[in-house]
């Protein structure tokens, strides 16, 4: 059913509010409380529509299920079926382009596309050695890069 209440509950909770207040009184009861959450939910529904037009135009679509946590995640992170947000970064990135790039530099370079160097260290203002792939040899140090540490 609602709130979590079984027919079972639902009964029983019947069968006492009768024994509690008994049948004449039950049905001024029940309309007094339908009265009172039809009130409550005018009030509701009026106060949003003050703050939406406070707000002003930019926000008409605004909705405050929005506001709750999950459903800020759900809508602006995770979007419609762009699990990361990346759909823009996505569309943007043509393959093709990069590895006629890679291409270009590794023949004006004569190296393999693979061992490009890497940007000059801001601080250090100096060209790293460029990553072979080759293991170390006995005594010597690896190359330091001083923005990863």
């Amino acid at each position: 059913m609602f709130f979590d209440i079984g027919p079972l509950e639902m009964v029983t909770l019947v069968v006492m509010a009768i024994v509690i207040f008994g049948p004449d009184k039950l049905p001024k009861l029940i309309q007094d409380t339908v009265g009172f959450i039809r009130k409550v939910r005018s009030f509701a529904d009026s106060a949003k529509e003050d703050i939406r037009k406070e707000l002003g135009p930019e926000f008409k679509d605004f909705e405050f299920e929005d506001l709750n946590p999950k459903t800020f995640v759900r809508k602006n992170l995770v979007g419609d079926g762009d699990p990361l947000g990346l759909k823009e970064l996505r569309d943007g990135l043509d393959v093709r382009e990069l590895r006629e790039e890679l291409d270009i530099r590794s023949a004006l370079d004569d190296k393999p596309a693979t061992s490009l160097t890497k940007p000059v260290a801001a601080a250090g203002g100096h060209l790293p050695a460029p990553d072979t792939g080759a293991p170390l040899l006995a005594g010597e140090r690896a190359p330091w890069d001083e923005d990863a540490t």
